[in-house]
């Protein structure tokens, strides 16, 4: 068998639209402020819902990014995810061109798609006859689009996928990005996870299956991960890309480096569509490979930006794993959930987290998770309630969970030449 290559690859750009900032430096405040970004469902009329609370992206422009013609074509889910990639490669200093251009590839996951323009289609092929449907009803709601639309407004031309694993979807994009550079297959990867799903058919489908918190008159204290009082998730919108490089290649170009990716792991419970399985075998054993594969040992773990959903099972079964793969040392470990903030961004949520580990290696500082009152019992690690901490963060760790048994867990640690 022949022996792989194994290059080191580092986090060279970032970029983040999200319910609590539009730019990667808002979104970071917002996280280390505590901001909270539930608010009242302004998307749609929600009234007749169970849950008319969500984590809404609050002015955004999409013609800021792109020519208003080209944003029509397209679902907001994938208008995000352009907007975000041009974000992260402005911040990278990335230019790609006829030199580099098939040296740089896109990986972007969803777990929804365009959700809204197959909903918004069907009720005019409903009303007014199929023969109204628009030629772009297909091209704007499938799932790939985020990726292949990027790379259209990129110009990268190298590989090219999308991940949809659930609520790992973005996590997954991004560890399979890691792989393609680490390999040699790419010199560099714009990667990460998008979803514009705060929709009327998908907020009454998670009701249906009584996913969703029911705190309508209170949406800043609705989505409180780990603590006694939750009652379901709330959705949130929004795209978090990173750039991913060579790391040969990017010091070659002076680039700054955020922080290194050094493990990948994935695995699946196979055991229920929604539920995982109990005691987190699955997910443990994520975070374990992820070790592995960063040649890390539990107790090099700094931080852990957890699923933490604020649902019953997940983040009870995800305490459990953690303690399963970290052993005692689980109990010194900073985690927190910044979906307590953002709500929960389905396949768009191991993008944002994913650049919320990295920044708090490059800021050694935690954010917080809000609204955790009362501890559930069940739930008893360092959740760093309620106010961000100052920490030496050498290694973090981003857990994504998604239906179907979907476990994913990056490692990132901090660079060192």
């Amino acid at each position: 068998m022949t022996n792989l290559v194994s290059k080191r690859v580092v986090i060279t750009g970032l970029g983040a639209i999200t319910p609590i900032g539009n730019t990667l430096s808002d979104y970071w405040d917002g996280l280390i402020s505590g901001r909270n970004g539930i608010a009242p469902i302004t998307l749609f009329d929600a009234s007749r819902h169970g849950c008319r609370i969500a984590g809404e992206v609050k002015g955004f422009d999409p013609h800021d990014y792109m020519e208003r013609k080209e944003a029509k074509r397209m679902d907001r889910f994938a208008q995000l995810a352009v907007a975000a990639s041009k974000q992260a490669l402005a911040d990278a200093q990335f230019t790609i061109n006829d030199l580099n251009a098939e040296q740089v590839g896109v990986m972007i996951g969803t777990g929804i798609g365009g959700l809204k323009v197959l909903e918004d289609q069907q009720e005019i092929n409903l009303t007014k006859g199929p023969d109204r449907c628009s030629p772009f009803m297909i091209p704007m709601m499938i799932a790939n689009m985020a990726a292949g639309l990027t790379a259209i407004h990129t110009g990268a031309k190298g590989p090219n996928s999308c991940p949809v694993t659930a609520c790992a979807a973005g996590s997954n994009a991004i560890g399979d990005a890691f792989r393609l550079v680490q390999r040699g297959y790419a010199q560099a990867m714009i990667c990460g996870g998008t979803e514009a799903a705060v929709t009327p058919l998908c907020v009454a489908g998670f009701v249906a299956c009584k996913a969703m918190s029911s705190r309508n008159d209170d949406p800043a204290h609705a989505s409180r991960p780990f603590d006694q009082s939750r009652d379901g998730f709330v959705l949130g919108e929004g795209a978090g890309i990173l750039i991913l490089e060579e790391l040969e290649h990017a010091l070659s170009r002076g680039a700054k480096i955020y922080a290194e990716i050094v493990g990948y792991g994935m695995t699946c419970d196979a055991y229920h569509i929604t539920s995982p399985v109990p005691g987190g075998e699955g997910a443990a054993r994520a975070i374990q490979l992820a070790l592995k594969d960063g040649g890390l040992t539990p107790k090099q773990v700094s931080y852990i930006n957890a699923h933490g959903t604020s649902t019953p099972m997940n983040d009870s079964t995800e305490t459990a794993a953690m303690k399963k793969a970290l052993g005692e040392y689980a109990y010194k470990v900073a985690v927190s959930s910044t979906k307590s903030m953002t709500g929960h961004l389905l396949g768009g949520s191991g993008g944002i987290e994913g650049v919320a580990a990295v920044m708090a290696i490059a800021h050694n500082k935690v954010p917080p998770t809000i609204n955790l009152e009362n501890p559930d019992p069940d739930c008893d690690l360092d959740y760093v309630a309620n106010k961000s901490r100052d920490l030496q963060v050498d290694v973090a760790l981003s857990n994504s969970f998604g239906f179907g048994g979907h476990n994913v867990t990056l490692a990132f640690r901090k660079y060192v030449g």
